[in-house]
């Protein structure tokens, strides 16, 4: 029987299990909670329940035939880097420069992200993701260490008073009279299962605002103020204005591509460069900002030099 505390206040029942029963696959949980093996305060529950403060929880023995294979452990190296990496933390939240080429977490061909090397560091909170950052786009990354922060601040994020700056390398010369896209964007998918997003008037709103700080024959740099934070939201918005971002494999060209690789860029070039947090019970008014990559600094020397 566990007892749920204010830790886990409104977090559902289903992926509470997950925490508390690691080793156990996702199946398995579903399969125990339609059973009714697992009681909420005695009664059957769904597994979209919101569990409350006071709440008894059973969970049942569970005996393994075959255990789930156990998860890869990020590199030493890597967690060192993470943690010299912080921003920012205090009692309830901590924001990370996430590099570029490490997933937030785990999945598809994705053995641990971000968050496992956080957990690692953090050991005994209850660290979780705010946000996301496409694997390839480097740059501030909010977390939240119980549950209670991270409940405020995806309120804040839900009524956009987190704002959230990033800058971008992009193809060709960027007209400063783009200084606002507000397109529509639709998610689907390529006939092999991958996803994509596109402009498309069913999508949902979208808005990115632009800011001009080199402009440029070959590429310009830009900054971009994120509204709304819709999946690869300023890759598609920039590529809809046949300004696509350097280095980009999904929306981007690849001759353009091709060119800079040559120069030694190698990565998506898109930093989220600053977080700004508004005074709340978790924080104090704050900006964040993110150093720029090696890669932005190279071509911001050249683009000054032109």
């Amino acid at each position: 029987m566990v007892e749920i505390s204010a830790a886990q206040l409104n977090q559902r029942l289903d992926n509470f299990l997950m925490k508390q029963l690691d080793n156990v696959p996702r199946t398995r949980i579903y399969r125990i909670i339609r059973k009714g093996e697992v009681r909420v305060n005695k009664k059957r529950c769904k597994p979209d329940y919101k569990l409350q403060i006071g709440d008894q929880v059973r969970i049942p023995p569970i005996r393994m035939d075959q255990e789930k294979p156990h998860k890869a452990r990020p590199p030493a190296a890597l967690v060192s880097k993470i943690e010299q990496a912080v921003l920012y933390q205090n009692h309830d939240i901590l924001i990370v420069d996430k590099p570029t080429g490490l997933a937030v977490h785990a999945g598809s061909g994705v053995d641990y992200g971000l968050i496992d090397v956080m957990r690692l560091l953090y050991p005994e909170t209850e660290i979780e993701l705010v946000h996301r950052l496409d694997r390839d786009t480097s740059g501030c990354l909010l977390l939240a260490k119980n549950r209670q922060a991270l409940l405020a601040m995806q309120v804040l994020l839900r009524e956009r008073q987190l704002n959230k700056n990033y800058t971008a390398v992009v193809q060709g010369y960027w007209p400063q009279e783009i200084a606002e896209i507000s397109q529509p964007l639709q998610k689907f998918h390529l006939p092999n299962g991958e996803r994509r997003v596109r402009v498309d008037a069913k999508g949902k709103p979208a808005l990115s605002r632009i800011k001009l700080l080199r402009g440029g024959k070959y590429y310009s740099i830009i900054q971009v103020e994120l509204v709304t934070g819709r999946t690869h939201q300023i890759r598609v918005h920039c590529q809809a204005q046949g300004h696509p971002i350097a280095g980009d494999d999904k929306y981007g060209d690849n001759e353009f591509n091709r060119n800079l690789r040559r120069r030694g860029i190698r990565r998506l070039m898109l930093h989220a460069s600053s977080l700004e947090l508004p005074f709340c019970d978790y924080t104090s008014e704050i900006v964040i900002n993110a150093p720029l990559p090696a890669e932005f600094e190279l071509l911001l020397a050249d683009a000054a030099r032109a």
